[in-house]
């Protein structure tokens, strides 16, 4: 037995299988002594050495100095405030754009949740019909699509992308080899064609397309925060704070924000604030170079003067900027603050305005204008001037007055088809409704079998048959640039007006003024019938989508007895856009005051303005100077704006508003008016 035993030790100790057993088994005893020495005992030093850490100096932004009038009243000033920021944490991977999307989308509605907004100041609005717009033109255009496109001038676009919309840039954007805002045509399988703005509201994908551009401009500096949103409310930042573990790179920071003390007032002399362009930034670093202060002094995140005294006196009240030296990893999350070193305040700015003085002569120009205007109306459908009549003869028909409610959008004509819209709207619009397709049906009529000469047509359609030829032009559908305006038949629509437009349109297309690209064509070698099918589509299609063309139907409904100047004020009583007393609203509705009376009432006791109506007379300005010192000591010019919804961050809606204003408050008539 013995020997057996010992027979079967010799066995398995010269067993290949042993052998192999007490290699693995040595292998595994160094693997786990490598490990352990790793990870516990040079673990820490390890992970130190494998975060790539970096010094790196961050800004710290300085306090804009005041601006102050004669008797140092405060004009405007800075208030403590909160704002959101992001950082670029986000690891690089096929998935960023849209873990990154999800975070910005989900910050946007806790911001808006509790009645914030975010920074929309981007270049590009939504306009009154809807659409994108661009908010400048000319050279700062250019220069806006060479920084999106990456062109470092404006000489490097094509004209191609010189004639992006709006539209198109904002698709450009968010294709999926950009931000990748939208979706895929079936969102479970990526090889189907990408959609941009898919699944977004035209106000949200404005939004994402704006904070995402705004973070890659500082994508080279992720440890550099983004704004999100100022001045935001305590509810905000609470719920912000709730859930930060689901937002990742998101913050809130104490900030500042310009506040304007009775804007109205002084808004054309004081100016706004707003983001830097690339041209402000590189000129106004080349200004602090020539004036002796540091290279590079400005970035691309600041906020600067964009006009008036806020403009002009930009490197005074902006102070100079803190750093802060801190430690960041390959992500670029901040790990340590080194060193710090406060910003300097800008210096106040005295002027030689007089505050109390501007805002009495601004009110005595509104009750003057409100008294001019109320002397001139008239109550009429319309007035016509007699030949040689001097334009002091000029009077106002009431009929104006009240289309310019809906002309100058002081009555919300979205709500009048809401569901909380009240019976008058309801009626109006129904009306409304009613009238817009009895245009439609005639001028189709007049489009395919009527053809009547544009001087036998009513005045009225006389307007719309002009308005589609003016919208076909702008939109390039007609290409202006190839109309000859000495051809015949073009002095025949123009000038003589002796033909229809359907007669017009199709000679148009046999000249191949027509850009047939922007229509919805099969087939790119369409016979003319085809292609005039599809401009009488395109035509129905824009002017419906076209909000001067909708307006004009209320016009033409006051003046034909389709709706009444008493519903008119009714709605002005149904919207509460205007303080009405009680007597008068009462009085209105039982019939013992006229619709006439109650407007009246209105504009004799500037409850409804002369800006508002729009109505000429509406604009006036007063310079008044010092005749011993030369010193203004009032500069006004009517009607002001609120420059705080411009200041720090454009409130695009707000913007979008004064663009449409007829009164034209953004327009200083003190300086910029010619007569």
């Amino acid at each position: 037995m013995f020997r057996e035993i010992r027979d079967h030790i010799i066995n398995i100790v010269t067993s290949r299988l042993t052998v192999l057993m007490i290699l693995f088994a040595f292998f595994a005893g160094v693997l786990l002594y490598r490990c352990f020495n790793l990870q516990i005992v040079n673990g820490e030093e390890y992970l130190n050495d494998f975060i790539l850490q970096i010094e790196k100096t961050r800004d710290i932004s300085s306090t804009r100095g005041r601006i102050l009038d004669r008797n140092g009243n405060v004009l405007a000033e800075n208030e403590l405030a909160y704002s959101v920021k992001i950082e670029d944490v986000f690891e690089s991977s096929r998935n960023k754009n849209a873990k990154v999307n999800d975070v910005v989308y989900r910050l946007i509605k806790l911001i808006e949740k509790n009645g914030d907004s975010v920074i929309t100041d981007f270049k590009i609005i939504i306009d009154e019909d809807g659409d994108y717009a661009y908010s400048v033109d000319g050279t700062a255009l250019l220069r806006f699509q060479a920084d999106v496109l990456g062109y470092r001038t404006i000489d490097e676009l094509s004209e191609e992308e010189k004639a992006m919309t709006a539209q198109e840039l904002i698709e450009y954007l968010s294709r999926a080899k950009g931000f990748a805002i939208g979706q895929y045509e079936d969102p479970e399988n990526t090889k189907t064609p990408f959609v941009p703005g898919k699944g977004y509201t035209k106000e949200e994908w404005l939004q994402m397309v704006t904070i995402r551009y705004a973070m890659n401009l500082t994508s080279f500096r992720k440890y550099v925060g983004t704004t999100v949103a100022t001045n935001v409310s305590a509810e905000t930042v609470a719920v912000i704070m709730e859930n930060s573990d689901q937002l990742d790179g998101v913050s809130i920071v104490e900030d500042t924000v310009r506040h304007y003390i009775d804007s109205k007032y002084f808004a054309h002399v004081l100016g706004y604030t707003g983001k830097i362009s690339s041209d402000e930034l590189a000129e106004l670093n080349d200004q602090v170079v020539t004036e002796g202060g540091l290279e590079d002094t400005y970035t691309i995140n600041d906020v600067v003067g964009k006009s008036g005294i806020e403009a002009y006196m930009e490197t005074t009240l902006q102070g100079t900027k803190g750093s802060e030296k801190v430690v960041v990893n390959n992500t670029g999350k901040v790990i340590t603050i080194l060193e710090r070193k406060e910003a300097q305040p800008g210096a106040d700015v005295y002027l030689t305005i007089d505050k109390d003085l501007t805002e009495a002569v601004y009110n005595i120009i509104e009750q003057k204008l409100a008294g001019l205007v109320a002397s001139k109306i008239i109550n009429a459908k319309e007035f016509n001037l007699p030949e040689n009549a001097k334009s002091s003869s000029i009077k106002i028909p009431i009929y104006d007055v009240y289309f310019a409610m809906i002309n100058n959008n002081i009555l919300d004509r979205k709500h009048f088809e809401a569901e909380d819209a009240g019976e008058t709207e309801k009626a109006v619009y129904a009306a409304y409704l009613e009238y817009k397709q009895g245009v439609y049906d005639r001028l189709t009529y007049e489009l395919t079998e009527g053809a009547t000469p544009y001087s036998k047509l009513s005045k009225e359609y006389q307007v719309y048959q002009s308005n589609i030829v003016s919208l076909l032009r702008e939109e390039g559908v007609i290409m202006k640039e190839l109309v000859d305006d000495n051809d015949a038949t073009q002095t025949a629509w123009a000038k003589e007006e002796v033909i229809s437009l359907k007669e017009y349109l199709q000679y148009c297309i046999a000249m191949n003024w027509i850009d047939v690209s922007k229509l919805d064509l099969n087939d790119k070698y369409s016979d003319s019938t085809e292609v005039y099918d599809k401009l009488l589509d395109y035509t129905i299609n824009a002017i419906d989508h076209t909000t001067e063309f909708q307006k004009r139907f209320y016009k033409y409904m006051l003046l034909n007895d389709k709706i009444t100047g008493k519903q008119i004020c009714m709605l002005l009583c149904e919207q509460q856009v205007v303080d009405i007393p009680a007597e008068d609203e009462e009085a209105l509705y039982s019939g013992k005051l006229s619709a006439y009376q109650f407007m009246m009432n209105r504009i004799n006791n500037l409850e409804i303005t002369p800006a508002q109506l729009a109505l000429d007379p509406c604009n006036a300005s007063v310079v008044i100077t010092d005749v011993n010192t030369g010193d203004v000591l009032a500069m006004v010019s009517y009607p002001g704006y609120d420059n705080n919804k411009m200041a720090n961050t454009v409130d695009a809606e707000y913007y979008a508003q004064l663009n449409a204003d007829k009164s034209s408050p953004q327009l200083n008539f003190a300086t910029q008016y010619k007569a």
